[in-house]
């Protein structure tokens, strides 16, 4: 790998060699040091910020990267986003090749711009506009001049020099102008020191700037992105939006604006509470109403992604969704609130940031960090959480959707900051049993029956819901790790519940699953569960390890073998041990049959970047493990007596 991007060096500065009369952005006046491990060099960033009053914003912004090579080429592109909370005042750009002549500006005919309607939304009012130079003679360089003018300023965006790695910054700076009434708060990521402020009549300004950020180079299980780069995150202290007035001076006050918004959505149609008191007012356990009205909104609604304006942040009426039967993760939680409150139970609309692994989060800095909505019903022992644009999932379970992580729970009296569940080792279980028979041809007809829990059914439940049957035989074949085989029958039943699980029962014809070379069958004992891979070493880790849920899989394994043959090999037992977790495996034979036998503990958590070396050493030592193989001799006396 270090040959190659030493070569890569050598061919860029090949490319580009410095000489009198270069432009500002020759590629030639780059950093070698920034170009090392890079597609793309920002050369500069201007971002200015100015607020005129609270509900009057504006965003200029200008800079320039330098496109390195064919994996840069996405960077060279603009997208700019607007719609009733933003406007688009000017765009412009320019194009310059290598030794930076600038050889085309570009001119509004060439901007598209196109509806950013979603397949999955029926109302959105937001647009998009696109510009590409699409040249492909590298280096080249881009440059972009933009103004968007905001009627908000809830909307305050952060500042992010490096947005990816293998993207190095040349120089960039950000700066807050306001008036001298207008307060707001700022929290910032890997940057030394403090904002230049200055003031010149009621005015202030904020000013943050770097340069000469190397680009990163991806490792495996790092933190979020923001934990990694340089950054700053802003809020004000009140903001106005559409005529609404908040603040987000905390976490309650940020509550109580969403409690303006949700007021007086909640009013359901009559023929909806006589349903509502149809369904629940035999039923005495609190926990069982909210199961029937939950399953009850699951088959009579669908989600639908609405963002208009307001609409954004606020649901719609519940009236509108039990007319319609559809709304987005706002409507349809404030829909299962208001069929709650209707029944007697109360309920809380609950902000979070959804998404697989999306745990970055500053609980101690009050600003919109979410982008969905669920509902938390707190009860006399525990508390119920739902996931209402799911028409699938069981009521109380979360998935690895929404699990684990902050969350603002809104209530009449504002915002509380509360913690969503983890699924801990032992409810995220996979258990195996296999039940197979070997030929002397090396061919094995395998029967496995497997238990998932929680997470570990996660994506199974997505299959199984979502798929076809033909569907979900695809991905089958495409997942199982065979060289030739026949899926004979499939079959999934689900348990659902707080805790849910799958139950995967599988036939399997897999020929030539032994290895025959002349007179000896070689056998890898380990029939389905081989999914731990290599990791490459890394001396230079620079990153903390940021390991995922955590879990527990179990094999059982049991093989009939041919008769007329004896042991030559047998893997010895394996016990390994870490802070990432615990593996073992053995191997018995007894009267023809093989019993195999795998449990691991795998651990989530964070580690230092020094631990790098071990959680390969771990890994490494399963997945040798995992391929250990039986070596089978035909015995030649039982040949003999044939």
């Amino acid at each position: 790998m270090m040959k190659k991007l030493i070569g890569t060096l050598l061919v860029l500065a090949a490319c580009f060699p410095a000489k009198a009369g270069d432009g500002e952005y020759a590629a030639s006046k780059i950093s070698p040091a920034l170009l090392k491990n890079a597609h793309v060099v920002k050369r500069m960033e201007e971002i200015r910020y100015e607020v005129s009053s609270y509900n009057k914003t504006r965003l200029y912004k200008k800079y320039a990267i330098t496109v390195l090579d064919e994996a840069g080429n996405d960077f060279a592109n603009l997208f700019e986003h607007y719609d009733k909370l933003r406007t688009i005042k000017s765009i412009e750009g320019r194009l310059y090749d290598g030794n930076g002549k600038e050889l085309k500006s570009l001119k509004n005919k060439d901007v598209e711009d196109r509806s950013n309607i979603s397949g999955i939304s029926l109302m959105e009012d937001s647009r998009i506009k696109i510009h590409g130079f699409y040249y492909k003679v590298y280096p080249y360089t881009v440059e972009y001049e933009t103004v968007i003018e905001f009627n908000n300023t809830y909307m305050f965006y952060p500042w992010f020099p490096q947005p990816a790695e293998q993207y190095a910054v040349e120089k960039s700076s950000m700066s807050v102008v306001c008036p001298s009434w207008f307060t707001f708060q700022y929290k910032m990521f890997n940057y030394n020191g403090e904002p230049i402020v200055s003031e010149a009549k009621e005015e202030k300004t904020y000013k943050w700037q770097s340069a000469n950020l190397p680009a990163i180079l991806k490792e495996y299980a790092v933190p979020e992105w923001q934990e990694i780069t340089t950054c700053v995150f802003f809020k004000p202290d009140k903001f106005e939006f559409e005529g609404y007035k908040g603040s987000m001076s905390s976490w309650n006050e940020l509550g109580q604006f969403q409690v303006q918004l949700n007021q007086g959505r909640d009013k359901l149609p009559d023929n909806i509470k006589q349903k509502v008191h149809q369904l629940t007012d035999a039923i005495t356990d609190a926990n069982e109403k909210v199961r029937i009205l939950y399953e009850y909104m699951q088959q009579n609604t669908r989600y639908i992604s609405i963002q208009l304006g307001i609409g954004g942040l606020q649901p719609f009426e519940a009236s509108y969704v039990a007319k319609n039967a559809y709304g987005d993760c706002k409507a349809l939680s404030n829909y299962m609130y208001s069929l709650l409150k209707e029944a007697g139970i109360r309920s809380c609309y609950t902000q979070i940031k959804a998404g697989q692994g999306e745990y970055f989060f500053m609980p101690e800095f009050s600003t919109d960090q979410f982008d969905h909505i669920i509902l938390c019903v707190p009860m006399a022992k525990d508390t119920i959480w739902l996931e209402c644009t799911d028409q699938t999932l069981p009521a109380g379970y979360l998935s690895g959707f929404t699990n684990d992580r902050y969350a603002l729970l809104i209530d009449e009296s504002g915002g509380h900051l509360v913690h969503t569940p983890k699924y801990s080792l032992k409810e995220n279980l996979q258990s195996r049993n296999i039940y197979a028979i070997l030929d002397e041809e090396g061919a094995l007809q395998i029967k496995s029956t497997t238990q998932y829990g929680g997470l570990q059914q996660d994506n199974i439940h997505g299959l199984i819901n979502n798929l076809s049957k033909e569907k979900v035989k695809e991905v089958l074949h495409e997942q199982l790790d065979f060289a030739t085989y026949d899926i004979n029958s499939f079959n999934y039943k689900e348990e659902r519940g707080i805790l849910p699980t799958i139950k995967e029962t599988l036939d399997i014809a897999v020929s030539n699953y032994a290895t025959i070379t002349g007179k000896r069958l070689f056998i890898v004992p380990n029939v389905m569960t081989r999914n731990y891979r290599k990791l490459p070493p890394d001396a230079e880790r620079k990153y903390d390890l940021q390991l995922g849920f955590e879990y527990i899989d179990i094999d059982t394994v049991e093989i009939e073998l041919p008769k007329g043959y004896k042991t030559e090999s047998m893997p010895k037992d394996v016990v390994v041990e870490s802070k990432f977790g615990k593996y073992a495996a053995s191997v018995k034979l007894k009267d023809d049959k093989l019993f195999y036998f795998r449990r691991i503990e795998h651990y989530s958590g964070r580690y230092p970047a020094k631990d790098y070396a071990e959680l390969v050493t771990f890994y490494d030592a399963i997945y040798k493990a995992d391929r250990n193989k039986l070596v089978l001799v035909k015995n030649e006396e039982a040949k003999k007596g044939f």
